[in-house]
């Protein structure tokens, strides 16, 4: 099984454990766990792994959600859960306009 499908797996039966970050940057970013980051890991796909991120390994997802808009989710993937490490909406200035590739810096 591939991380990304483990990830979907563990988000689909409702084994989502977000951190005291997440929730409050969930909350200051007007993000909602069930039309918002559910809907963007079902739908997202992984753009970058951080494989020395301790205590799991983490990757970041771009998904969409019930919106319609472009999400990016950080999670990773710990005792049969799937932990929630923070979210936001991309923008223009850090991101392409695919929001799957960072922009260089000059």
């Amino acid at each position: 099984m591939t991380e990304l499908n483990r990830i979907k797996e563990l988000c689909a039966a409702q084994k989502i454990r977000p951190t005291h970050h997440a929730l409050k940057r969930a909350v200051e970013r007007g993000i909602d766990l069930k039309t918002d980051i559910v809907p963007a890991i079902m739908s997202g796909e992984i753009i970058e792994e951080y494989p020395d991120d301790y205590p799991y390994k983490s990757y970041l997802l771009i998904g969409i959600t019930a919106k319609n808009k472009p999400l990016h989710v950080l999670c990773s993937v710990g005792e049969g859960e799937l932990w929630i490490i923070t979210e936001y909406f991309p923008n223009n200035m850090e991101w392409e306009s695919d929001f799957k590739t960072r922009k260089k810096v000059l």
